[in-house]
């Protein structure tokens, strides 16, 4: 891809998604994810509706009139977004690919988090940790972000999440919220999801296409297995074929919501051509 499409796709998802978390997401995303705690700021003159427990007896008792200490959110945090970018991700049959609303969903979260003030990071895995980008904060970190989403070309197709998260365990010592973007079509990543979970705010964002859920009856068709690059022949006529395509979907599926829920853990799913603006505002009110 050439650096003027990239800075021209880059511009094209800043307005998109920076619009979608100045009008939309700032105010949720703050209420959304606490701050680690208040932090004392002054004292001012008591007044009517002051919490009495918040009197400070010895500027009281110099001033004799009472005085009450103010305190405020101590909000800076750091946003994790993992993101998966195996071959499974360039697939999509109605809007954009999988990855491209990975891509858009990651970058409005980012928006969001620079808007209050927070330090945002990449990990871009495949079944290996492609790429780490330590949080930072300001527009222009966000912007090497997107354009890394965009362009960035995996060495591998495959996925594994465990080595992901793994990763992401040792770098990560302070906590942060956690933004895990994938298809989730893996497994054996529970324990340390458990493991991360107990440390971190941790959400697990699900996107998928419509065919990978059900299979169109089209009869014999080849397909390739993004992962692993083999292309078998498949008889979608077959009602024995289509069930276990949508069995092993279910699996998937299951397997996503059941590890996440157990380690405490968030979930969003969204599919491809759904708004994925209104999935995220819900999730933030519901957490808020």
């Amino acid at each position: 891809m050439e650096t003027k499409e990239i800075l021209k796709k880059v511009r094209k998802i800043e307005i998109k998604t920076r619009r979608l978390s100045d009008h939309i997401f700032s105010g949720e995303y703050h209420s959304s994810f606490k701050g680690r705690g208040m932090t004392f700021s002054e004292v001012k003159q008591y007044g009517f509706g002051d919490d009495v427990r918040s009197i400070d007896w010895n500027v009281t008792a110099r001033y004799n009139e009472p005085y009450v200490k103010v305190f405020e959110e101590e909000r800076e945090l750091t946003m994790m977004l993992m993101v998966d970018i195996s071959g499974s991700g360039n697939f999509g049959t109605k809007e954009q690919f999988k990855r491209a609303t990975i891509a858009e969903i990651a970058a409005t979260l980012s928006f969001s988090a620079i808007q209050n003030n927070d330090k945002v990071g990449l990990l871009l895995f495949s079944d290996e940790v492609e790429l780490y980008i330590p949080p930072k904060k300001g527009k222009s970190h966000v912007l090497r972000i997107i354009r890394e989403l965009i362009e960035f070309e995996p060495k591998s197709q495959k996925t594994n999440i465990n080595e992901a998260l793994k990763y992401l365990s040792n770098v990560m010592r302070k906590k942060a919220i956690v933004f895990i973007l994938s298809d989730f079509m893996d497994e054996g990543y529970e324990h340390t999801l458990k493991i991360v979970g107990n440390k971190h705010d941790v959400t697990g964002v699900r996107i998928y296409d419509q065919y990978d859920a059900t299979l169109p009856k089209i009869g014999l068709v080849p397909m390739v297995d993004a992962e692993s690059g083999q292309t078998v022949m498949v008889n979608t006529s077959s009602k024995k074929v289509r069930n276990q395509y949508e069995q092993q979907f279910a699996h998937w599926k299951n397997n996503f919501e059941t590890a996440f829920k157990k380690s405490g853990a968030g979930i969003l799913s969204c599919r491809t051509e759904e708004n994925y603006a209104k999935k995220l505002l819900t999730y933030f009110k519901q957490r808020g």
